[in-house]
């Protein structure tokens, strides 16, 4: 069950609120056994969600899920105060360094990174078009709701908090995701960046992890040194239920704490190499080939393989001269038979080994012979080897029938006839016959 969180000391939260009962079907209920103040009173409930107002600003309400019936996941519906105009905005609650705005010092509370994710796709849903959508840092309370929570901000400034088309796209974006889980499979933690932070957005919108806590580089400062702040940093882990962090910028002695802590550092490569494929295949691809920043990178056969697969080489010249003849087209040869495979340049060019599972090595080398075929003019599989034959243009023969280097060259490299002191030169006259083996 969603809970929703609607402050009187907060217009543009009653503005959502508003907007929320008026959008469905609800039914009025009475809590005697609390105040009215502390979300008792009169509440409402419709399907999946439960929504109670409050007296005091969001920021101060501890142990709000106390107030409701066993809520799955809670979001504070807010007002956002920046300088970034029509905003709909989100963000995980808590404090990294000192709680100036309600909370406990260094104390954070239980993000919600799945729902945040869906929740960016509905805001982007019903956004007006004068409104942008954005994440936000972690950089308030309070530090203790009782179940993973967020804030679901109208912003940013009196216009848009007293504006009904923007409360009512939060409103429509809070309904559309009233049965988002708070987790899925694959959560992070992001350390440094602005307070906006669109580093940790785009792995949001573009890959299928999700982000918890963000520690944005203010955020890290008012934390102190990383050793004195430890349990701060394991917290960020912990309150976001993840094993891997992404860190914007250097924060060497951060990233030492943690690995003391037990938890990876991993690139946005890493990142977007990773989405769809299973953890273990990952895991164990890493180990048995190079790490993805190494340039280990992951074929179709990867999403959603947790099953076995065999180390081969890659046919090293075969591999090289594909390369070579259309570097896309050998790369999607390896790619599309390989759980995983070594590249180098960027992930661009296939060397080294691979991990097959369904596909055979036989299979890699014709896949590769294929690619040959665009740059010879026959290419034929043999048992131990590929031959790759072509006839080409050659400037000795052009010479020996008195044809400098220039235009005429290039006509006959083209197929073209030439003309020569009378003679019209045929271009079969000057081409040569040439073979090259591969080693399968």
């Amino acid at each position: 069950m969603l809970a929703v969180v609607v402050s009187r000391a907060d217009r543009a939260s009653e503005h959502i609120g508003e907007q929320l009962l008026a959008l469905d079907q609800w039914t009025e209920r009475t809590d005697a056994d609390r105040s009215d103040a502390e979300g008792g009173g009169t509440y409402y409930t419709t399907d999946g969600i439960e929504l109670r107002t409050f007296e005091e600003l969001h920021l101060h309400l501890d142990d709000t899920a106390a107030a409701f019936s066993d809520p799955d996941l809670l979001f504070f519906a807010s007002r956002h105060s920046g300088d970034t105009g029509a905003l709909l905005t989100a963000h995980a609650t808590g404090n990294f360094g000192p709680a100036e705005f309600g909370g406990t010092d260094g104390d954070l509370a239980r993000a919600a990174p799945n729902a945040l994710a869906d929740l960016l796709v509905a805001f982007d849903r019903h956004a007006p078009d004068e409104y942008g959508v954005g994440m936000e840092c972690t950089h308030h309370g309070p530090s203790e709701v009782g179940c993973p929570s967020l804030f679901v901000e109208l912003g940013s400034s009196d216009e848009q908090w007293d504006d009904s088309a923007g409360a009512e796209a939060v409103a429509r974006a809070v309904l559309d995701v009233r049965d988002a889980a708070p987790d899925r499979e694959r959560q992070l933690v992001g350390f440094g960046g602005g307070h906006y932070v669109p580093r940790f957005e785009r792995v949001v919108r573009e890959t299928d992890w999700a982000v918890g806590h963000v520690a944005a580089d203010w955020g890290l400062d008012d934390m102190g040194h990383p050793r004195e702040a430890t349990e701060t940093v394991e917290q960020a882990f912990e309150q976001s239920a993840a094993e891997v962090a992404l860190v914007d910028g250097d924060h060497p002695v951060l990233r030492e704490v943690v690995a003391d802590l037990g938890y990876r550092v991993v690139s946005e490569t890493w990142v977007r190499e990773t989405s769809a494929v299973p953890l273990d295949t990952v895991e164990r691809a890493e180990a048995a080939l190079c790490p993805v920043d190494d340039g280990l990178r992951f074929g179709a056969p990867a999403a959603g393989h947790d099953g076995e697969f065999a180390v081969v080489e890659l046919p090293a010249e075969l591999t090289e001269e594909a390369t070579n003849v259309d570097p896309d087209a050998a790369r999607a040869a390896v790619a599309d038979r390989a759980v995983a495979f070594e590249t180098v340049e960027n992930g661009t060019r296939p060397r080294g080994r691979a991990a097959l599972a369904a596909a055979s090595r036989d299979d890699l080398v014709c896949a590769l012979a294929d690619v040959l075929r665009e740059g010879y003019d026959e290419v034929t599989v043999a048992e131990d080897r590929v031959v790759a034959r072509e006839e080409a243009f050659d400037p000795a023969k052009a010479k020996t029938l008195g044809i400098e280097e220039g235009p005429a060259f290039g006509k006959l490299a083209a197929g073209e006839s030439v003309e020569v002191r009378g003679r019209e030169i045929d271009p079969e006259r000057v081409r040569t016959a040439r073979e090259v083996e591969f080693p399968r």
